[in-house]
């Protein structure tokens, strides 16, 4: 479950009266010796002009995949995301063990402490990431049309409490429902309702469970039906980003890396990453720092074996602004294009990343 975030060298000058064309803004000799007398030396452009322009030639890329992703995205427009009813929150059984925030309708302040585990901590953490996967699994098997959100959430409460866990969401800063579910253009943070899936959605369901003190978090997009090429592509690559984010990661490393590498694969397609919501530490502490920011960025600090955090990158077809509905959690892509996301929760080891939320 995603948390919300808590912010050119000049190249050298060169002749233009000794020069008779130019070209993407360098300089060529021309072959006439009038204009360009041999003895004349030619002002070779620097290596830094050289880098500086193939990041305007790929900028310029960007903003025409860009662009064509926003024709796209308008011709595979559905009807807009409407709120259906919300039903009242499951009960849960008193003998299940709740997190602290459940007594208070208060968003919990993040915790400013890494989660670092010892062996027994680790032992319970590999056991609430397990279960969040196979619960998650569970629910994507029930991904079809006419299926409504909130039938998922019965199924993915019942599945959670029968295993002697709690679904984290349920009651986190008033959040009605155990599972998040966030459909064609919603971001993230989607409350299950009555909406009936259709042929051509795609929906992202976000599973925590607490299992013995500790959060296991992790959430994948699913295609519901046939789903059109255009947005299949845009599940495909969101996917591609955390693996690629994911891979990235090993004690040492700054996280700043994560949020590099994503933007740079997903740059290539023109997609939009979203920086609004970040990954998180999990653990004992639903959210608590690092955030891991999913986009471009100098932000310091680095990663400590035995830590534990979420990836959750989330993009877009279109633009990257969003809006939040009046429930204070549903947030929608502003242009009503599609979005993705999936996330996993990680360990970090000397050498790399271990996945705990894979079955």
């Amino acid at each position: 479950m995603a948390a919300a975030t808590p912010a050119i060298s000049s190249a050298p000058r060169v002749p233009l009266q000794h020069c008779s064309s130019f070209l993407h803004g360098i300089a060529l000799p021309s072959s006439s010796s009038t204009l360009c007398p041999p003895s004349r030396s030619y002002i070779q452009p620097s290596k830094r002009f050289f880098v500086f322009w193939k990041r305007m030639e790929e900028a310029i890329r960007i903003k025409r995949e860009r662009e064509r992703n926003k024709l796209l995205a308008a011709s595979t427009k559905r009807l807009p995301l409407k709120r259906g009813k919300v039903s009242p929150r499951l009960p849960v059984p008193d003998h299940i063990q709740k997190p602290p925030y459940t007594s208070s309708n208060f968003l919990p302040e993040t915790s400013r402490e890494y989660q670092i585990h010892d062996a027994e901590g680790l032992f319970k953490m590999r056991a609430a990431c397990k279960l969040a996967a196979q619960v998650l699994d569970y629910a994507g098997t029930l991904v079809r049309p006419s299926v409504t959100t909130n039938e998922i959430d019965e199924a993915v409460h019942q599945m959670i409490i029968e295993a002697g866990a709690y679904p984290s969401p349920l009651g986190y800063g008033s959040f009605p429902k155990s599972v998040c579910t966030s459909v064609n253009e919603c971001m993230c943070h989607g409350i299950p309702d009555s909406r009936k899936l259709e042929d051509g959605d795609i929906i992202n369901i976000d599973v925590t469970v607490y299992l013995d003190g500790y959060h296991g978090d992790t959430s994948k997009t699913f295609l519901c039906g046939n789903v059109d090429d255009v947005t299949k592509k845009l599940v495909k690559v969101t996917e591609e980003c955390l693996q690629i984010g994911i891979s990235v990661c090993k004690e040492g490393a700054p996280f700043r890396n994560i949020g590099n590498s994503i933007s740079e694969h997903a740059e290539k397609f023109g997609y939009g990453v979203v920086d609004r919501f970040v990954g998180h530490g999990v653990g004992t502490v639903f959210h608590s720092e690092p955030f891991i920011y999913h986009d471009r960025n100098r932000k310091p600090g680095t990663m400590v074996e035995g830590m534990t955090f979420t990836i959750e990158p989330i993009l877009t077809l279109g633009s990257i602004e969003c809006i939040t509905w009046a429930d204070n959690w549903t947030t929608l892509t502003a242009d009503g294009s599609p979005a993705a996301q999936f996330e996993h929760s990680i360990l970090i080891t000397k050498s790399g990343a271990e996945i705990l939320t894979q079955t």
